[in-house]
């Protein structure tokens, strides 16, 4: 291969590269400034423009302050809350002691259990769906804040996976040190091993974190009650009906949700990205 084929090529590998990575980048782009073109529109303006034409006035905040007022978006805020803090720590606790256990404990049955957790990972939720419900109207937990978290902790077979993985490269002579100098199982959890598992707690609260934050399908289903019981998710569905969808209130809703998890990618992104690096390399 001559020099001018190489240069040629190396040259037509790095356009595809940029040519690709600019797509990306402009499909990823392209919904989200839509997004911020139609939530300031006028009602009339939505139904007179076109979708990329800008608004009129960048100003118009009043869309803003209709939707935090008829979709009550207080309440879905304080709701979705509480949910996600007590998601999040039943969520990194119930996977990580159960991890502890299949992975430092050898009893009969453990590699069964751990493929029984495979396989309800493989199940698609949805196939489940009619058992689970009956299950929670049996428990009277329907139109039950504690009962829609209790079924978000009982859906995270990964994050079991993800600190699993993390306790295969913590060396067993940490637990056989503590337990020399009079420490119980449960000292070992929680005073060696809890701290070292900062990096992969890190990773399973964005994952939980995020899937929690945008789910709308339980909630819906199993929050009926959407004066009192609505969380983030459903309250965009305030402006959706029979006769028409008013988009212009619905991305408004989306840009004020967007807003506490820009808020906290903005103060906590060092240890984001410190967690995600930290996790990509153990296994």
């Amino acid at each position: 291969m001559t020099n001018t084929e190489a240069i040629l090529r190396s040259v037509s590998w790095n356009l595809t590269k940029y040519f690709s990575l600019i797509l990306v980048s402009f499909t990823a782009l392209l919904p989200l400034v839509s997004i911020v073109i139609t939530a300031f529109k006028t009602p009339e303006e939505y139904r007179t423009t076109n979708v990329m034409t800008p608004p009129q006035s960048w100003l118009n905040f009043e869309n803003f302050t209709f939707v935090w007022e008829k979709a009550g978006m207080g309440l879905a805020f304080f709701n979705s809350g509480v949910v996600l803090v007590a998601v999040l720590c039943g969520s990194i606790m119930i996977s990580s002691m159960l991890a502890f256990v299949l992975n430092r404990i050898k009893f009969p049955g453990n590699g069964l259990v751990r493929n029984l957790f495979l396989f309800a990972s493989l199940v698609p939720a949805v196939a489940m769906q009619v058992t689970v419900y009956q299950i929670m109207y049996t428990l009277n937990l329907i139109n039950s804040l504690s009962g829609y978290i209790i079924l978000l902790l009982g859906t995270d077979v990964i994050s079991i996976y993800i600190f699993m993985q993390f306790f295969e490269n913590l060396p067993v002579s940490l637990d056989e040190s503590a337990i020399l100098d009079g420490c119980t199982l449960f000292g070992v959890f929680f005073k060696i091993l809890l701290p070292l598992l900062k990096p992969a707690i890190i990773t399973c609260m964005i994952l939980k974190g995020v899937s929690t934050y945008n789910e709308y399908y339980m909630a819906n289903m199993y929050l009926q009650d959407k004066t009192r019981l609505q969380v983030v998710s459903t309250s965009l569905y305030t402006f959706t009906g029979p006769m028409g969808n008013q988009y212009n209130y619905i991305c408004a809703g989306v840009l004020v949700t967007m807003i506490p998890a820009l808020i906290i990618f903005i103060l906590c992104q060092k240890q984001i990205y410190s967690g995600l690096a930290q996790g990509a390399v153990k296994g």
